[in-house]
């Protein structure tokens, strides 16, 4: 079976034990990167292990999450009985056992897939409520085939503004939510990346913005927002914070808005390009192929990419667009929270106030987004009254300056430039690229040898450790849980000169992350290409790990 990370296990238990419980149709919320293609590849494995001739419909609404979820599958069971139903593919394998679509080809063709016993929804969070839709429309007629149907959800944002959470109210799909991980959690173990913040001079002001159905009216945002001196201003400050990031994503309230922060950011000389639902699908696929490949720094969007879009490089996430929507703010957010080689952490720049509204993006939860919904003008973090830095509104103090709150202290609504303005509710320490390492032998106690590792960090200083591998005691245990912890087997090397020689058995980690802990031990983490990540202590009066 497929080697899933604790939560990854904790998310197809918890749909297990609701089904053995009587429940039917589950909802997993699981944050954007933390492997939603690998969960669904992983339940569709043991379905078909556990009963072979169940039929599976992996469903979705883009061509290119269709590629992803059935490429995830073949990665790990080359041998699945699977295919792919997408007319943006080119490709009508509609009888497979484990179909692989898009919403748009089948809702009509029910009976050209046949009947299913399991329909995992990838992005459930865009069905929309009503019957009368397309997702309305299969999933019944699927019903009638087969009223024993189940339906699985997976998604970051298991809500949406006009009409609440998946689970709940009149019309819903699905019974309960099974399983959330959380945004911060992940953080925190090295899973996604870390993001940081700045408060930025130019703030969009949509006081006097009409709303129509839950969110701002579209074309009075845009005349609120797209002004030449509002978009200069604040593209002057996202080349300014951007300068050593390599890949940004610019959300925007319009196709006119788009282009005009498109244009801002070629005047600096940066390469800058816009997409949106009207860009044709092979200039999307160009664009996005030559941003992937790091000839276009930036990228401006409105419509598109705050869903299902892929790109862990992405290091910069710029909030031009306003919105009431809890679950847009924390899919654009999203977008920067995949792990990549030498990407230390990402910075979100809140023009929009975002943060202010929604919350933290790591304390969002279905229950507090829910919340916010109808509650017009409500504050959903407030500054420190140190730095400037928004917190949660529970917090009792600030953890980036540690000065207590005055008692009844008013929220401001004002940024103050190069303030930190925090996207997380806790600080993260930040995470330092490796760009390469030495191993050698070194002097031990009581004449034996250690293994002693150089890491060679991206801002030119180095980490040095040494594995007490000819030690006896707690030195050889604790050498021996690090050996394993780079990669090695479960049998370490009894001398240094074994470790030497079986050095291609332990991988280089891609990044470090250091924080004190006690008065002569810090906490070591470190992460590697794969997503692993390991983590122990280590003495601060000497190199031992």
């Amino acid at each position: 079976m497929l080697q899933l990370r604790d939560y990854q296990r904790a998310s197809l238990d918890a749909l297990d034990a609701h089904w053995r419980g009587g429940g039917r149709d589950g909802l997993v919320v699981l944050p954007t990167g933390a492997g939603k293609a690998f969960v669904i590849a992983a339940l569709v494995r043991e379905t078909l292990a556990r009963a072979p001739a169940t039929r599976v419909a992996i469903v979705t609404h883009s061509r290119e999450l269709i590629a992803q979820n059935h490429q995830e599958l073949l990665a790990h069971w080359p041998e699945a009985p699977a295919g792919i139903d997408s007319a943006g593919l080119g490709r009508r394998e509609s009888g497979a056992r484990v179909l692989f679509c898009g919403i748009q080809s089948v809702w009509s063709r029910v009976e050209a897939i046949g009947a299913r016993d399991l329909v995992v929804v990838d992005e459930a969070h865009l069905i929309p409520r009503s019957a009368e839709t397309r997702y309305g429309r299969f999933l019944a007629g699927l019903r009638a085939r087969r009223p024993e149907l189940r339906v699985v959800g997976l998604t970051a944002t298991p809500y949406r503004l006009d009409s609440g959470r998946l689970d709940e109210g009149e019309g819903r799909i699905f019974e309960r939510i099974v399983y959330e991980a959380n945004v911060g959690d992940l953080i925190h173990r090295g899973y996604l990346s870390p993001l940081v913040s700045k408060a930025t001079f130019t703030a969009l002001d949509v006081s006097g913005v009409a709303k129509r159905g839950g969110d701002y009216v579209p074309s009075a945002l845009d005349a609120a927002v797209n002004q030449d001196w509002i978009t200069r201003a604040a593209v002057e400050e996202m080349v300014t914070y951007g300068e050593r990031r390599r890949a940004w994503l610019a959300f925007c309230v319009s196709l006119a808005h788009a282009d005009a922060v498109r244009d801002a950011v070629r005047a600096h000389g940066l390469t800058c390009e816009t997409v949106s639902g009207e860009t044709g699908k092979r200039e999307r696929d160009r664009i996005v192929r030559a941003f992937r490949e790091g000839r276009i720094r930036c990228l401006t969007s409105v419509g598109v990419l705050a869903t299902g879009f892929n790109m862990p490089a992405v290091d910069l996430v710029a909030l031009l667009r306003p919105t009431q929507s809890t679950g847009l703010y924390v899919q654009q957010v999203g977008r920067a929270l995949r792990l990549a080689p030498g990407k230390a952490d990402a910075l979100i720049l809140d023009y929009a106030g975002l943060v202010r509204m929604h919350g933290p993006v790591d304390i969002v939860t279905a229950r507090t987004a829910a919340s916010v919904r109808g509650r017009e003008g409500e504050v959903r973090a407030k500054p420190c009254p140190g730095c400037g830095a928004l917190i949660a509104l529970n917090a009792s103090t600030c953890e980036a300056c540690w000065v207590e709150e005055e008692a009844e202290t008013e929220p401001k609504h004002e940024a103050v430039a190069d303030d930190a303005l925090p996207i997380l509710s806790r600080t993260v320490s930040a995470w330092t690229p490796i760009e390469g390492w030495t191993l050698r032998a070194c002097p031990g106690a009581g004449g034996t040898e250690s293994l002693g590792l150089s890491l060679r960090r991206a801002d030119g200083g180095r980490h040095e450790l040494r594995l007490d591998l000819e030690g006896s005691g707690y030195g050889r245990e604790k050498a021996v849980r690090w050996w394993r912890g780079l990669g090695g087997g479960r049998d370490a090397p009894l001398t240094v000169a074994e470790a030497l020689g079986r050095a291609d058995e332990i991988a280089c980690p891609v990044a470090i992350r250091i924080r004190a802990s006690g008065r002569i031990a810090e906490s070591v983490e470190l992460r590697f290409a794969d997503g692993r990540s390991f983590a122990d202590l280590r003495r601060t009066d000497g190199l031992a790990a």
